[in-house]
């Protein structure tokens, strides 16, 4: 499957309808501890270390990577 882009618009109103969402943060390590935003339960994740982690991920909710 490709991946899609989706607006924070569209993934506010799917977490308003209480649909089952992961973040993955794949920020670096330097931009991660420089930011005081954090989503509560994201997963970190870099994005070149992404494809290794792929059979830990679940397959029956959305997912949504996000960085600076």
């Amino acid at each position: 499957m490709e991946p899609q882009r989706i607006s924070p618009a569209e993934v506010k109103k799917r977490l308003e309808k209480g649909e089952s969402i992961l973040f993955i943060d794949t920020r670096n390590q330097h931009d991660y501890g420089e930011s005081d935003v954090k989503i509560p339960g994201a997963r970190r994740i870099h994005y070149s270390e992404l494809m290794q982690h792929l059979d830990e991920l679940p397959r029956d909710r959305l997912i949504v990577t996000y960085c600076t």
